[in-house]
């Protein structure tokens, strides 16, 4: 077998490749004529933000500000199929527990209310005031640390902020949120490293930077609308350089479908100059070849009196260089070839790029995040950056790509499980209460907490907790032990048939549609990837009379909680989100001044970011130099037969979100139960094409994980490497397997064995 026989997608991203994905979901919902006036409002001002990804909504949109998965996303919510109590009297849960993750979410929108009834195995309705009081009368009869108050990425600030503080009112900082499965290490590296948690591009910088250099991140599927700004620059000569496993074709190749000519023609632009499949987990090793050929051309340029370093930057503004410069010269390039899977002449043609360039970004997904040593994967990204100047100025900085559209924000308002992270004394005075100071729990804390019985309640606020989390079959044992479980969610998923002693399932409305509250239309905020803050209004007929907004259900909860507090009034919120903005600006001032005023700015307000300004927020406040001690981020050694899984998404499908069973960038058709590996990987396995096989995890616990019914595909990823698609192979994932110090899972590089 050979390379020639992989599959593979040949057109580009974009195109019409796109339109037909898009209109093959909205044929299978079934939505009316008027989701067409829903997509021309997304993501413009005066609209509403998209629920898919975090990207940001342009000041100077397209007439269509949607992508493919963007649409998916809206038509999704926006189906007319809906779950009644009637379809709940029809299944049990033991029986809807067999449906496949796609096929729960095409019953529809929730439509009531539900308190689960362990007798008879169904879901039942019942009334808000009923869910309220039981749910409040739970929390009240355990300790506040028992109780874990989790969120998706999708809650609106105002809903965040009320959340953060009912949790807080409550006793708790158990608040972890979908950022610990993803990004978590981006908030622990970068405020390590530079002083701050977030990136420091704004969408300007895409329009003058000479060189992007993209690390484990898959735009074409994850966030499409990021394909504009990198057409653009790749169009003006910006020079792309992409380390990934997986040759992604968004990053390879892309046809504009706002264009006409390009559509019309099939003319794409390319958009990586060098594309590096990097082995999964060798991006430490990567970068450390990238920062070898800097400094030797550095030793080169100084012989004839010139610079390639920027010394004012480092001698001003960083601590650490010359350990970190030492490291790097030691550092032998066969260990980074072996390490990082990579050439030394491909390594130094890149870092040659990041040589001539005078301002580059650098850019990441979750092929650094999650990894055991994903902080150090960042730092040694900063640490490249740092060595021309490339953080806090036009054209340059660091941006890693956030995923849920609003999951950066929630942490912004109170979000966090890290009391240092929450100004505490400001909600002590706003609110009159003592806050818990001490520290919660965050995913895989949370978890570890469940599994030993010392966690009895969890609230969830959207989201897919049971089915993304790692150790699935020991966590859905241990989540039946709870107490209480609550889950607000517009669609039904595998989380809701996991279920406490006591349990309810909360629908809620959807950003398209329109809350109304005793103010009238409500608006709510979210913040993009670049720490812009929007206004999103929702216009559509909510998808019944019974929803309730998700704010109007955190202060149901938190009234039949709580004691009465005069300097908390949930009723006025609710009917008034602008009071919650008000708030939220009294809380953070600095961000969020003039909040009501500025949210419908064309293309955000800025919330600012100190690194941006080269004020580093660190210890030494400087941005810091780190000196890794390790050149895999893996966290094990590779021995015979064990291979490293990457779990990835597909483009028919969001987090744990389902459209479809093809992944048409990748040439998967029909199907999600696939392993995916390299043709001479299968020759040496004595593997054919289509055979079924079992993965089952290799890690040293002593713990048996499998999966089982994959079909074998050859595909072109680096040798030692497989991959599958999440959420199916989170099973073969420990809980242990993490970033050390952000406890991310490491989801990129689990040690698996195939069984024939």
């Amino acid at each position: 077998m050979t390379d020639d026989d992989t599959i593979r997608y040949d057109g580009p991203a974009g195109g019409w490749g796109s339109l037909k994905g898009i209109a093959r979901i909205f044929g299978k919902e079934w939505d009316s004529p008027a989701v067409t006036e829903t997509l021309m409002r997304q993501n413009k001002p005066g609209g509403f933000m998209c629920v898919s990804c975090a990207w940001t909504k342009p000041a100077d949109y397209h007439s269509f500000e949607f992508c493919e998965n963007g649409a998916k996303a809206t038509l999704w919510e926006l189906t007319t199929r809906r779950c009644t109590p009637d379809f709940f009297t029809r299944y049990s849960v033991s029986e809807l527990r067999s449906w496949k993750d796609h096929d729960l979410e095409q019953a529809g929108r929730l439509t009531h209310p539900m308190r689960y009834d362990r007798a008879s195995d169904h879901y039942v309705p019942c009334s808000w005031q009923e869910a309220f009081a039981a749910i409040g009368e739970a929390l009240r009869a355990m300790a506040p640390e028992e109780a874990v108050f989790y969120t998706s990425g999708r809650a609106s600030l105002e809903t965040a902020y009320c959340y953060a503080l009912f949790a807080r009112l409550y006793g708790s900082n158990n608040l972890p949120d979908s950022s610990n499965m993803c990004h978590e290490t981006t908030s622990v590296g970068l405020k390590k490293v530079i002083g701050s948690s977030v990136g420091t591009c704004v969408y300007q910088d895409f329009s003058s930077c000479d060189a992007i250099f993209f690390f484990g991140q898959n735009t074409g599927s994850n966030s499409p609308r990021f394909l504009h700004p990198l057409q653009a620059a790749a169009k003006r000569g910006c020079r792309i350089v992409t380390f990934n496993p997986v040759r992604e074709k968004g990053l390879e190749r892309f046809v504009n479908p706002q264009n006409p000519v390009e559509m019309l023609t099939g003319k794409d632009t390319q958009i990586s100059c060098q594309y590096l499949q990097v082995k999964a987990g060798g991006d430490i090793a990567a970068l450390m070849g990238l920062c070898k050929h800097v400094l030797a051309k550095e030793d080169e340029a100084a012989q004839q009196g010139r610079s390639v370093l920027d010394h004012d930057f480092i001698a001003r503004h960083t601590h650490g260089f010359e350990a970190f410069a030492q490291r790097v010269k030691e550092t032998d390039w066969a260990d980074i070839e072996r390490e990082s899977g990579l050439a030394r002449a491909d390594l130094e043609a890149a870092g040659q790029v990041y040589v001539e360039a005078e301002r580059v970004i650098g850019i990441y997904g979750m092929g650094l995040t999650q990894q055991v040593h994903g902080f150090e994967n960042i730092a040694m990204l900063v640490n490249l950056l740092l060595l021309k100047g490339n953080i806090g100025r036009d054209g340059a900085g660091i941006s890693p790509v956030r995923g849920h559209s609003n999951v950066q924000g929630q942490r912004t308002v109170g979000i966090s499980e890290k009391p240092e992270l929450v100004p505490l004394d400001t909600l002590a005075a706003l609110y009159d209460f003592e806050p818990p100071r001490q520290k919660g729990l965050n995913t895989v804390e949370a978890c570890e907490a469940i599994l030993s019985g010392k966690v009895k309640a969890f609230v969830g606020l959207g989201g897919n907790f049971v089915r993304a989390i790692p150790e699935r079959e020991a966590m859905e044992e241990a989540w039946r032990r709870l107490k209480l479980t609550v889950q607000i969610a517009t669609k039904l998923n595998r989380s809701h048939l996991i279920n406490g002693e006591t349990a309810y399932l909360l629908p809620c409305l959807g950003r398209s549609e329109e809350d109304r509250q005793e103010g009238g239309p409500q608006t709510v905020t979210m913040e993009d990837s670049l720490s812009c803050i929007h206004g999103s209004i929702g216009k559509r007929p909510p998808a019944s009379d019974h929803l309730l907004s998700e704010l109007a259900i955190v202060a149901g909860i938190a009234k039949a909680t709580l004691p009465p507090n005069p300097k908390v009034n949930w009723d006025r919120w609710v009917g008034d989100y602008g009071v919650v903005r008000d708030l939220i600006e009294k809380t953070y001032p600095e961000m969020f001044h003039d909040f009501n005023k500025r949210m419908f700015t064309p293309g955000g307000f800025y919330r600012g970011n100190s690194a941006r300004e080269r004020i580093w927020k660190t210890p030494s406040e400087r941005a810091e130099f780190t000196t890794p001690d390790m050149l895999s981020a893996t966290g094990f050694a590779d021995r015979k037969g064990r291979y490293r899984l990457i779990t990835m998404r597909s483009n028919d499908q969001f987090n744990t979100t389902i459209y479809g069973y093809d992944d048409r960038l990748r040439g998967v058709t029909g199907t999600r139960d696939v392993l995916l590996i390299h043709p001479n990987e299968m020759q040496a396995l004595n593997l054919q094409r289509g055979q079924i096989v079992a993965l089952v995890s290799d890690a040293e616990d002593g713990i048996e994980r499998r999966v089982d019914g994959l079909t074998v595909l050859p595909f072109d990823l680096p040798i030692g490497c497989v991959g599958g698609y999440y959420p199916e192979l989170n099973a073969l994932i420990p809980l242990s397997h993490h970033d050390r110090q952000s406890k991310t899972p490491a989801s990129k590089a689990v040690p698996v064995r195939i069984i024939a």
